[in-house]
């Protein structure tokens, strides 16, 4: 991390605890969603009748999840009376899973989506139940636990079809790094790319059986290719990929200046260079050569088999350090980034990544967003996020936490994760800390002019969903250095420009309709 950023971060800190403490009441203690009125005291002080809410969320089931669900049914059982039948999905599923399970009706209550994934889709499709009404009469604790930016900025054409799930403005980014690794090599702390990628070759030349590095390859997680990944770090041209391919570059924005560009049209410089970069460095042996098979990052480097990984996070997640450590007690990952902490120099739609949404389905709307409503008040939310006090966890102060067991992972992200009540892991290091506090300061970024803005893709449906499918064979592997950068862009191009022209055209016209009411 580069010490230019670790200074702005200290002297911020004082100004930013102040905005911090004052956002708990001008962010935290919202009004309900813009268009609702005040929220009426959900109904849970009576014994409902039994119901079984059937629920969907990504990642593996934790060991103690059965111990973890108990405990909530008995503090439920005199109120709410639910019974919670949760189903865990594999990640590498996840999209194939979730939408044949909408597509056939079946009987599902809550359900994890995404802009990522297919939230907009779904949107579409009718599959999601508007939540206005059952946020008014049954949502209180739900409202109140997200700022005001999070509801206005994450509405589906003028609705609220999903209940956001973040802690923060910003997405945190970084990289895992075995730091043992490093310090037996006599590497200094890594401070930039460069000194990333020259970790990444000592480690090739030095400690066989390693994978220097290990990008994403899975389609569904084209955003953490090793050439995409590196414009999370770049303040310079903020390239990002446009509404609609939200994690796809060929179509992107940059600049913040409204227009979408297309990389068949012209290809920008910088990502030709990250491009390049990244064929380098597969061809180098850097990259590890299985990039496109392996579904989960985390197993390997769990197993003790990668040096470097990125992650959608600033910190080590407790879980992965546990886990490497049991396949050798001095392994040990360290968290690095980028990020760059200047204020403003960062540009924020306040747009989640993940959601939680009740499918038109369901024949327990009310009671799934009263259970919603119950996870969302702090005692339950520890519970369901940290496991049981006392043999998971332990309280650190007011907004800390400490896990003292492995058997519960955090995964709040995936059902009821909010602002208000997450709390910092009190192992992290000082500056993940105060990264994880920037990121929940609104005032800290630049507002993207597409703030509130989303795509109608019924003109073009048809085109995306064919674009999907060749963008597929092609862009993870271009972007991770698999293939010849060269003639598989042109194959690329060959095969899918005609259909992210016409994506292309059809999103800007929105864009601009969108803009001319602002």
């Amino acid at each position: 991390m580069k010490k230019s950023k670790s200074i702005i971060l200290i002297t911020l800190m004082a100004t930013m605890l102040l905005s911090a403490c004052s956002g708990k009441n001008n962010e935290t203690e919202s009004a309900a969603p813009s268009g609702s009125s005040s929220p009426a005291t959900s109904k849970t002080n009576q014994k409902l009748e039994k119901v079984t809410l059937k629920i969907m969320i990504p990642g593996d089931r934790p060991a103690r999840m059965d111990a973890v669900i108990a405990e909530a049914e008995k503090r439920m059982a005199d109120t709410l009376n639910v019974k919670l039948d949760i189903t865990f999905v594999p990640w590498a599923d996840l999209a194939q899973k979730t939408q044949l399970t909408l597509a056939s009706g079946e009987s599902i209550d809550l359900i994890f989506d995404a802009p990522w994934l297919h939230l907009s889709q779904q949107i579409a499709a009718g599959s999601y139940e508007p939540l206005e009404g059952l946020l008014d009469q049954y949502g209180q604790n739900i409202v109140k636990a997200r700022p005001q930016q999070m509801w206005d900025a994450n509405k589906f054409s003028g609705k609220i079809y999903g209940i956001p799930l973040g802690a923060a403005h910003f997405q945190g980014r970084g990289y895992y790094v075995r730091k043992d690794i490093r310090e037996k090599l006599g590497i200094a702390p890594i401070k930039s790319y460069d000194d990333l990628i020259k970790f990444a070759y000592a480690v090739k030349e030095k400690v066989p059986g390693i994978i220097p590095l290990l990008p994403a390859g899975q389609d569904g997680l084209k955003d953490m290719s090793e050439a995409v990944f590196r414009r999370f770090f770049d303040t310079k041209n903020h390239l990002s990929p446009s509404p609609v391919l939200t994690q796809s570059l060929v179509l992107y924005t940059k600049n913040n200046d409204g227009k979408v560009y297309n990389l068949f049209d012209e290809m920008d410089p910088t990502i030709w260079s990250w491009i390049k970069n990244a064929r380098k460095l597969y061809q180098d042996g850097i990259i590890g050569k299985d990039v496109l098979a392996i579904k989960d990052l985390s197993q390997p480097a769990k197993e003790g088999k990668v040096a470097i990984f990125d992650q959608n996070n600033f910190g080590i997640s407790p879980d992965i350090q546990s886990a490497v450590k049991q396949n050798d007690p001095n392994a040990e990952f360290e968290a690095v980034t980028f990020f760059d902490a200047t204020p403003k120099a960062n540009i924020s739609n306040f747009q989640q990544w993940n959601f939680i949404a009740v499918p038109a389905v369901s024949k327990n709307k009310e009671r799934a967003i009263q259970f919603l409503d119950w996870a969302n008040q702090r005692d339950n939310y520890d519970l369901l996020t940290y496991g049981i006090k006392g043999e998971d966890w332990e309280p650190v102060g007011d907004d800390q936490y400490k896990s003292i067991s492995n058997g519960y992972a955090w995964f709040p992200f995936a059902w009821i994760l909010n602002p208000l009540f997450d709390r910092l892991d009190a192992n992290q290091d000082p500056e993940t800390q105060n990264y994880n506090k920037y990121t929940k300061v609104a005032n800290n970024f630049t507002t993207d002019i597409l703030t509130g803005f989303t795509f109608d893709n019924t003109p073009v449906a048809n085109e995306i969903a064919q674009y999907n499918t060749i963008e597929a064979k092609y862009y993870t592997a271009i972007m991770n250095g698999v293939v010849d950068p060269d003639s598989s862009w042109l194959q690329f191009k060959t095969a899918a420009s005609g259909l992210a022209k016409k994506i292309q055209t059809e999103e800007q016209k929105q864009i601009d309709a969108f803009l001319s009411k602002k």
